[in-house]
């Protein structure tokens, strides 16, 4: 079992100032409790009176439903990183699958603490979600996050980070390779804000740019990769968020004489993006590990952040280069 003693030791501060900066009973500096909330979460150090008491189930629920345009297998390695984080403060994971599955919280909830999944800029759920008295927290970020708990990765500053990088390549027009249309219908929080990021920025820089929603199945990513050599400008680089896409979308491209990246640059953001292609990982594992953590804080009744996104972190491999 770690001990607070562990945590100390870890962040090099005493005892007594993890507990305080873990409880909020008296200041800390941002940087010492920063310091200790990291030693507290690699090492899953959970204070005696941390856990939600909603129930004494010892459930978090986790609401994922497995809509139109969803990437399942980016869902479920992300709720993965959940149920992993979850077992360290002793909770199990109900997986709610279905949209009307919140409704199975109120009254004689079977489950402590929520997680949502899959938010989007106006998502319809909201209004439930506030009236809920259990600790919550948003793997997403909507248009008005007010009185909620939000962690997500930044994507509009990570789509700006991908022009940025294509456009200190010489490359003068860009396409955005999206998800399925019905994501973008939905107004699904992470797809909206990375064609925000992505046009944003070429507009900033000078370039143009296209979003495409695309199917992933290997018909429609021809038909893609037809209509982008057809384009006045053509790019000459994409962009994909859309990981099922990525593979057959390189094949089309392949198949029509284009190399990679001699003749076309290929970016993407995903949470399973090949070593080969250059990209900004969905960091699945940290995501989890933060949104459990912050759910574990305030069961416990201690102050927590509103909004938690995380920064871009670009892994730059072979698949782009000069224009």
């Amino acid at each position: 079992m770690v001990r607070i003693t562990d945590v100390a030791r870890r962040a090099g501060v005493s005892p007594s100032t993890v507990s305080y900066a873990l409880s909020g009973k008296r200041p800390i500096s941002p940087e010492t409790r920063r310091r200790v909330e990291a030693a507290a979460r690699e090492l899953g150090y959970l204070p005696r009176t941390a856990a939600p008491s909603h129930g004494g189930s010892k459930v978090l629920a986790v609401a994922a439903p497995l809509r139109g345009g969803v990437d399942v297998p980016a869902t479920m390695r992300l709720t993965q990183s959940v149920v992993t984080a979850a077992r360290a403060y002793d909770h199990d994971v109900l997986l709610l699958t279905h949209e009307e599955g919140l409704t199975r919280l109120r009254g004689s909830a079977p489950a402590d603490a929520l997680l949502v999944l899959d938010l989007a800029l106006h998502d319809p759920r909201l209004p439930l979600l506030r009236s809920l008295d259990h600790p919550l927290v948003l793997l997403g970020l909507p248009t008005e996050p007010r009185d909620l708990t939000c962690v997500d990765l930044d994507y509009r500053a990570a789509g700006e980070a991908c022009v940025r990088h294509l456009a200190g390549l010489g490359h003068r027009s860009v396409a955005l390779a999206g998800s399925p249309p019905e994501v973008y219908l939905r107004e699904t929080a992470s797809a909206r804000r990375l064609v925000e990021g992505v046009t944003a920025a070429a507009h900033r820089h000078g370039l143009a740019s296209s979003v495409h929603p695309t199917e992933p199945s290997p018909p429609a990513a021809r038909a893609l990769a037809d209509r982008l050599l057809r384009a006045h400008p053509a790019p000459t680089a994409v962009i994909v968020q859309n990981d099922p896409l990525l593979d057959p979308l390189l094949t089309a491209f392949r198949q029509l004489g284009l190399r990679i990246p001699e003749d076309l640059s290929i970016m993407a953001v995903g949470t399973d993006t090949p070593a080969t292609i250059t990209a900004i990982p969905v960091p699945t594992a940290e995501l989890g590990t933060r949104a459990v953590h912050l759910l574990m804080r305030k069961g416990s009744g201690a102050p927590v952040p509103g909004t938690t996104l995380l920064p871009p972190r670009l892994a730059e491999r072979g698949s782009t280069s000069q224009a």
